[in-house]
């Protein structure tokens, strides 16, 4: 069913209704630190967030629920903080640390979104259903590249094939390998299935990306199979309800690796870069780049295009071109 269009007043009400929210979260909060003048400030990191509402998990891994205050600005999953313990075993944060890095897209007004923040790799999971599309697959690798983590390329429901046919699935995706990116093959279903997965999340902070449907969710739960437990923990202790399921969270896995459930990106769109951003975000067109006749080379139907070079020579695949001529399209485009 569509989704029905608010009108513009409707709009103007939501948003009036929600500031007016966040100023009560915030006197409550500002409230609660002079109550607890004297507590001294602790480091923590962000589980989870609900709205204006947080679980921060600090040194011992014990969890408090906490607010935060409103100059801090956006504070998502996988955040480092400063927050100070108040009554009744809650806490407000009032200071948010230096992020190595911050996953993020743009929202429907066009403004950056932080989704996620010191992650180390973005896992990228497809499956034979639905279909993948190399578009989405190269947005997501472009973030990676931009933000400066690793990516990992990850095929799963491999039960759901005949071995000739999971075989020519596989190959599909082959000119990845070629350019440094891990390609595995993995299955919630099948014995032993996960290891690929949990050897290339052992010591990095991960995040799984990808269609809805792919299979993610099954993942998860059988790489944490307390899974309901501990999300039913979380809500008892947050009292944020069960709601906090639809929410990104972020696990720890029995071999020291950390996981953030996100599934919110189950779609991708790049945020506001221009077209040297995206030329960077193909690492296969590093070494062409510069090497055109014209500087001003848009890679189309220029004469001495480095890039078109090396797609015939079979340096670059020709799929790619085309994706990044379809993004450099769309960057273009007023929105």
């Amino acid at each position: 069913m569509a989704r029905r269009r608010l009108t513009k007043r409707q709009r103007e009400r939501i948003a009036r209704l929600q500031e007016e929210r966040r100023k009560r979260l915030a006197a409550k909060a500002e409230q609660a630190l002079q109550d607890a003048d004297g507590e001294e400030v602790r480091e923590g990191r962000v589980i989870s967030r609900h709205g204006q509402h947080l679980m921060v998990q600090d040194g011992a891994g014990k969890q408090y629920h906490c607010l935060f205050r409103q100059n801090l600005g956006e504070i998502v999953c996988g955040d480092r903080v400063l927050w100070q313990p108040v009554a009744d075993g809650q806490g407000v944060v009032v200071s948010l640390l230096p992020r190595n890095t911050v996953l993020s897209r743009p929202d429907y007004s066009g403004r950056d979104k932080p989704l996620a923040a010191n992650i180390t790799q973005l896992v990228v999971v497809l499956a034979p259903r639905p279909p993948p599309t190399g578009y989405l697959t190269d947005q997501y690798l472009i973030a990676a590249e931009l933000i400066g983590v690793k990516a990992l390329i990850t095929l799963n429901k491999a039960d759901l094939l005949a071995p000739e046919a999971w075989q020519a699935f596989q190959q599909t995706f082959a000119r990845y390998k070629d350019i440094g990116y891990p390609v595995i093959a993995v299955s919630a279903r099948r014995e032993h299935g996960l290891e690929p997965l949990l050897d290339h999340l052992k010591g990095e902070t991960s995040i799984l990306v990808g269609q809805s449907g792919v299979g993610k969710s099954s993942l998860i739960n059988a790489m944490i199979p307390n899974l309901e437990e501990a999300v039913g923990e979380l809500s008892e202790a947050s009292g944020l309800g069960r709601h906090t399921t639809s929410v990104a969270t972020l696990h720890f896995l029995e071999n020291g690796a950390e996981l953030i459930d996100s599934p919110g990106v189950r779609s991708f769109r790049l945020g506001k870069i221009d077209i040297r951003d995206l030329e960077k975000g193909f690492r296969e067109f590093a070494p062409y780049l510069g090497k055109c006749r014209f500087s001003n080379c848009r890679h189309r139907n220029e004469p001495g295009c480095a890039l078109n070079q090396a797609v015939e020579s079979g340096a670059i695949h020709p799929e790619r071109l085309k994706n990044f001529l379809h993004m450099a399209e769309q960057l273009d485009r007023p929105h």
